[in-house]
């Protein structure tokens, strides 16, 4: 198992599957371009090696961020692909994005005036993407006011008005299906509006779950965000993409020990042995974002086999059930995340028992954990 030195674990991102899953995408919505959503470090796979094979590749035509600190970090790594910042930049912020070439949210009369004086200031142009809101209630323009915006945008110096997009809440649940066709009906009537006093503009609506479920939603240009990580947004999203994981993650065993029948294991003693049992100590544990919520609930991989959690999982370490016989000894691999022989643990899997998203189960992974790169 590769790392760096005194890393207790490594996470390898598997870049062929991330490029697989890309193709997979495309292959799916046609001539659409792509913005590959490499937020939060990439989801926690490495944004600068993400979006590095992406550009290497051409397996997706734009990138979006979150900060622009993210969109900072990824021209400073030589990345020079079009990078859209998801979410309103202000104040002191607006002029280093504009100084890196990012291309901004706008969603009202302020941002539209930071982003132009920004521009006027730098001698150049800043290209600004309309966030509306049509249902997530979370940031963007009113509809009604869409067209007005985008008037304003056309006469601000050093502003270019290049987008138009908004955010579908509940597109990866068939729950959602009637909401999800208004939203998108809404935003079809906005874009008519606005082009009419514009001019064609970019227009994107499609996240994930629309890329999977929703055609009418993918216009000029999609948003596929943890689906390129390997994992489907919701467990009832349509599963019309095959995808491939996009991270193993990986440890050894440190310690081995025979507990009695009775005795207790981990902090609160919330495991008690049913019978005589050998316990495998590995060094991972909530520090490096394996989560304290797998306590007595999640299992691990060695050897091919599957092995429960046994106690609460601690900082640093988590111990599993090896049961009243065993072969298994110090050095020897166990798998957090991903197969070994039959066996599989996914991020779906972990986030089920955690009761939340497999989003959240890879930006969950610390600084810590050691990263490689393969593929």
């Amino acid at each position: 198992m590769p790392g760096a030195l005194g890393a207790s674990s490594v996470v390898t991102t598997r870049l062929d599957h991330l490029r697989a899953n890309l193709d997979a995408i495309r292959a799916r919505v046609g001539d659409r371009l792509v913005l590959a959503a490499v937020k939060a470090d990439a989801y926690g796979h490495g944004a600068v090696e993400v979006a590095r094979m992406i550009e290497r590749t051409g397996a997706a035509d734009w990138l979006g961020v979150a900060t622009t600190s993210e969109g900072l970090e990824l021209r400073a790594a030589g990345v020079g692909l079009p990078i859209l910042k998801l979410s309103v930049a202000r104040g002191e912020e607006v002029r280093a994005a504009v100084g890196a070439g990012l291309t901004l949210c706008v969603t009202d009369a302020a941002s539209i005036a930071e982003a132009g004086a920004a521009a006027s200031a730098l001698g150049t142009t800043v290209r600004v993407h309309l966030k509306v809101d049509t249902g997530m209630r979370r940031i963007g323009c009113e509809p009604a006011d869409a067209p007005a915006l985008a008037g304003l945008a056309d006469a601000t110096p050093g502003v270019e008005l290049e987008g138009l997009f908004s955010h579908l809440p509940i597109s990866d649940s068939p729950r959602g299906e009637e909401f999800t066709r208004d939203q998108i009906a809404l935003f079809r009537r906005t874009a008519d509006q606005v082009e009419a006093v514009h001019g064609p503009v970019v227009k994107h609506l499609a996240n994930s779950g629309a890329v999977l479920g929703h055609p009418d939603a993918w216009l000029d240009l999609v948003r596929p965000g943890i689906m390129v990580y390997g994992a489907y947004p919701d467990p009832e999203a349509a599963r019309t993409v095959a995808l491939l994981p996009g991270l193993e993650w990986r440890t050894r065993v440190t310690f081995t020990k025979q507990v009695r029948a009775g005795e207790t294991v981990g902090y609160g003693r919330t495991w008690t042995a049913p019978a005589d049992t050998w316990i495998a100590t590995v060094p991972v544990g909530y520090g490096d974002g394996y989560s304290r919520l797998l306590s007595n609930r999640g299992r691990m991989l060695i050897g091919g086999r599957s092995y429960p959690i046994a106690g609460r999982v601690c900082m640093d370490q988590t111990m599993v059930d090896l049961g009243p016989a065993t072969d298994v000894a110090v050095g020897d691999e166990v798998v957090l995340v991903g197969r070994s022989g039959a066996e599989e643990i996914t991020t779906s899997e972990i986030a089920g028992l955690m009761g939340t998203i497999p989003y959240e189960v890879t930006c969950l992974i610390t600084a810590r954990v050691a990263r490689t790169f393969v593929g």
